[in-house]
């Protein structure tokens, strides 16, 4: 018989794993269920009522969440060169246009956000094979294709993510970090939560939430009572 972990039994003696909790108290036993050395990520996991194969149901949106994902974020602005300054004013991490196109399709993508102007986008579509995989892809819809790139790379680095649904259904996004106090996690969880709810296709029978759940890296999931969620 597997030995139970200290934390293990530490986990069990909080939570029931077949209750559903207010956004609130799970904001607050998430921390309480979370004993990591490092300081692991907050993951939300909604989980809609859409069927994304039909293209009417893709659930896909931006949102500027309100106490950032604590981490730094790498941003690469791709642009020409009357917008490299206007790149780095704003905090961009790299600027520039060919010699960076040259590093990607040489496998290169240590950064974690793309930003382009539409006036260089032919260049960047040639990049679909490497960066579209890895989520990197600019998108006019997301906000990182803009002539604002000092806007955009400030927004970015204040905490602006971009989601979208996966083939399950599901919608996965960090939040934010487990050092957060609990009322910080609760408040990204709750503008992501109502910013989903939102983006409700008009064509969506049914439940449009079906289930949500917070966690951190390595603890088990809380299961979030949808009713005590105002706005959805």
């Amino acid at each position: 018989m597997a030995r139970i972990s200290k934390n293990r039994k530490a986990v069990i003696g909080k939570y029931n794993l077949e209750k559903e909790y207010s956004l609130e108290d799970a904001s607050k036993m998430l921390k309480e269920i979370t004993f990591t050395k490092f300081d692991a990520s907050v993951d939300l996991d909604v989980r809609l009522g859409v069927d994304p194969k039909k293209s009417d149901q893709m659930v896909r949106g931006v949102v500027s969440l309100p106490h950032g994902i604590g981490k730094t974020v790498r941003v690469l602005v791709l642009c020409t060169p009357d917008k490299v300054q206007e790149a780095k004013d704003a905090g961009a991490d790299h600027v520039g246009l060919d010699d960076y196109i040259q590093k990607i399709e040489g496998g290169w993508t240590d950064i974690d956000v793309i930003i382009c102007t539409p006036t260089v986008m032919a260049k960047v579509g040639k990049l679909g094979k490497v960066l579209g995989p890895r989520g990197l892809m600019p998108n006019p819809k997301s906000g990182t294709v803009t002539l604002e790139v000092g806007k955009a790379v400030k927004e970015v680095k204040a905490g602006k993510i971009d989601f979208k649904i996966d083939k399950a259904g599901i919608i996965h996004v960090s939040i934010g970090k487990a050092s957060f106090p609990a009322e910080k996690i609760r408040d990204n969880a709750l503008e992501m939560i109502q910013t989903i709810a939102k983006l409700k296709p008009a064509s969506a029978k049914g439940a449009y939430f079906k289930s949500i759940s917070i966690s951190s890296t390595m603890s088990p999931g809380i299961r979030i009572d949808t009713s005590s969620i105002a706005g959805i």
